[in-house]
């Protein structure tokens, strides 16, 4: 077995879809970033990645790469997800937390498990938190989102 932690965060900003976990979730902003900025999928990606000890989610999709501008996240999540079985490992469970003042996420939490487990993760396996920030920090003042992931993979 093996685990790996993972962090994302992005801005808010006008004229964006709002994507997490795969989701669109309406809301009057949505997040800023060189892909779909989906900050669930990319904290879910970089925990995968650190698990099998091969970097970040930097390395392997930068933001430099013209190639990952206007990415669909979930596509590299699975990505990711069959990079982990090429290596000879399952994701065995995430547990994640998404920390936003607004929109309220607790609504789309069911939504986003089945839309990420379409990447190869059973949705058994995949757990949701959604929190705010109490108004504190750059999450409280409603600028940005950031989500926290943990990763058990397992050899198949």
């Amino acid at each position: 077995m093996r685990v790996g932690c993972g962090y994302d965060s992005h801005r808010l900003a006008e004229g964006r879809r709002l994507i997490i976990g795969g989701m669109e979730i309406p809301f009057s902003k949505g997040l800023a970033g060189h892909s779909d900025a989906d900050v669930l999928c990319h904290a879910i990606m970089d925990a995968v990645i650190g698990a099998l000890g091969v970097g970040d989610i930097g390395t392997h999709f930068p933001d430099t790469d013209l190639r990952w501008k206007n990415a669909v996240s979930i596509e590299l999540l699975k990505y990711t997800v069959e990079l982990a079985r090429m290596s000879g490992f399952r994701v065995a469970w995430v547990d994640s937390t998404v920390v936003a003042e607004q929109p309220r996420l607790a609504p789309y939490i069911e939504g986003m498990k089945a839309a990420l487990s379409q990447t190869g993760i059973p949705e058994r396996c995949i757990n949701i938190k959604a929190k705010t920030n109490e108004g504190m920090g750059f999450v409280g003042r409603g600028e940005g989102i950031v989500a926290y992931a943990v990763c058990l993979l397992e050899k198949i």
